[in-house]
């Protein structure tokens, strides 16, 4: 099964609950929730206050994505929002087995993220403890960048690493014109952002790209 999973980075903040309950409509299984800290990327995002928010108001299943320094201390905080998955970053300056460890203890599902100049292999202690590898197919911290085909090889290895892994997703650049490349390397979740939020048809947007 292919999920979609718009990101929340790209819609309307001052109509963030309709524009996410519309998606939901149009055929989207997964919020996608992007955090920066500043630090571990360059920008600024939003936190536990909007998931808390969203949560209580819209039944939906929230993919949260910390691009943060200390995933490790806040995971417990975003898990009490509301977080059902909660994705952090290999590079994260953290214990990363202790940080696996403490998100599932807190009922959620796990996710470990890699940044486009790291290599599949940075996740072969860890591939077997995680519900999720998130690949980044842009340099995380900032929407609208232009899809990376070359992280194709990497989503393939991924696969190769765990074939039973529950969800390989994809983050950056991903559309209906991009998403069958990812589709084809072994992704079945795909994080998009302006190609759901802003096109004219998020109906047809979100259709186009499960069929890919």
């Amino acid at each position: 099964m292919n999920i979609i999973a718009p990101s929340i980075l790209s819609g309307d903040f001052a109509d963030l609950g309709n524009d996410i309950r519309d998606v939901l409509s149009k055929g989207a299984e997964w919020i996608h929730f992007d955090v920066m800290d500043g630090h571990f990327v360059p920008n600024i995002s939003f936190g536990i206050p909007v998931l808390a928010s969203l949560s209580k108001s819209i039944d939906a299943f929230y993919d949260v994505h910390l691009m943060i320094d200390d995933p490790l201390t806040y995971a417990k905080d975003f898990a009490k929002a509301g977080a059902d998955m909660i994705t952090f970053h290999v590079e994260a300056p953290v214990d990363t087995k202790a940080t696996i460890d403490e998100i599932r203890s807190l009922g959620c599902k796990v996710g470990i993220s890699v940044k486009p100049g790291t290599p599949a292999s940075a996740l072969s202690e860890y591939i077997n403890d995680v519900d999720m590898v998130l690949v980044m197919t842009v340099e995380p911290g900032f929407g609208g960048q232009k899809f990376m085909k070359d992280m194709c090889p990497k989503i393939r290895e991924i696969r190769e690493m765990r074939p039973d892994l529950e969800y390989v997703e994809v983050d950056g650049g991903i559309a209906p014109d991009t998403a069958k490349f990812v589709a084809e390397a072994g992704a079945n979740v795909f994080v998009a952002g302006s190609s759901v939020f802003k096109a004219e048809d998020r109906e047809k947007a979100i259709s186009e790209m499960k069929n890919a």
